[in-house]
């Protein structure tokens, strides 16, 4: 499974070399537009409001920590946050923290759906395996310390990237193993009045693969003579061609069609109903499966953000 990474105070905690964002949709996955959003509303005076997801609130009690958190360590890696450069950075990862706040509360509400939990056992095996890795307790301590985090702030933090693992790996599971899939190749050109001059050509008996070594753009194919190998749907970039080769019996040649990247012929050469999946295209599919599912969870949601 290909991880999410973890909110900065925590690779700051696992001794990482260098700074990076926590994960929200703004990282790990496209930024998708949360819809519908309510609208702006006063939060309850006696225990002010981040963000409420779904009717469950984000205390901004709790959103400053994290930000606390971040800024200590921004501050621990020798960034001046006096700076311009300290301010924007910090103001840039001030949003990106609301929105993996949001984004981790979307989880846990899929996940009790799911009956997904994390037990305490699991979080504390988590934090041996930190010590262990840091060397020492005295070693760990201190680099929790470092982090500006207490010991409980760390296990809300494990038990929560925990829980997202679990969820995530579970969408993952939901791609088979096996799918049809076909062999295809390709040309692709750049303006439409070329593609139809290669395609007579294909339709006069002129040799597919060669035309391809010849003038099809695509590096990473033309050498190959256009070939595009074994593939189930879900997997090109682009999908126009896939949905062209799906619809050809083997031999066929397709009309030219139209992607971001130019223009293509498509030949779809063997086809098979089921074959196993390889594990470069399963992962492929996976990745895909954990982003729309994400982009579900934020665009079903109603979303009310409170903090700047």
């Amino acid at each position: 499974m290909k991880r999410t990474l973890l909110p900065v105070f925590l690779l700051l905690l696992l001794g990482a070399c260098t700074m990076s964002p926590p994960a929200g949709p703004a990282q790990s996955m496209p930024s998708p537009t949360p819809a519908p959003t309510a609208p702006l509303s006063t939060p309850t005076p006696e225990r002010p409001l981040a963000a409420r997801v779904n009717g469950q609130p984000i205390y901004l009690v709790d959103y400053e920590r994290q930000v606390a958190q971040y800024q200590h360590a921004l501050a621990a890696s020798g960034v001046d946050i006096a700076s311009p450069k300290g301010q924007e950075q910090l103001r840039r990862m001030r949003a990106q923290i609301l929105e993996w706040m949001i984004e981790q509360v979307l989880i846990e509400q899929a996940a009790a759906g799911m009956g997904i939990t994390v037990s305490d056992e699991e979080v504390q095996a988590a934090i041996a395996q930190l010590v262990q890795d840091a060397g020492s307790q005295e070693v760990f301590q201190e680099r929790l310390e470092q982090s500006g985090m207490t010991l409980q702030d760390l296990q809300v933090q494990l038990r929560a990237e925990l829980l997202r693992a679990r969820v995530l790996e579970h969408v993952q599971a939901t791609v088979p193993e096996r799918a049809e899939q076909v062999h295809a190749r390709h040309v692709l050109v750049d303006t439409r009045e070329r593609a139809e001059a290669l395609l007579g050509q294909i339709q006069a008996g002129a040799d597919f693969a060669q035309l391809a070594r010849t003038y099809s753009q695509d590096e990473s194919t033309r050498d190959a003579g256009g070939d595009l190998g074994w593939f189930p749907r879900g997997v090109l970039l682009a999908p126009e061609v896939e949905e062209v080769a799906f619809s050809l019996q083997a031999g066929q040649v397709g009309p030219v069609v139209q992607s971001q990247f130019g223009y293509h012929i498509v030949q779809t050469l063997e086809r098979k109903q089921d074959e196993p999946i390889s594990p470069e295209h399963r992962q492929l599919l996976q990745d895909r499966a954990v982003r729309q599912w994400l982009e579900s969870l934020w665009n079903q949601a109603v979303i009310e953000r409170f903090a700047e």
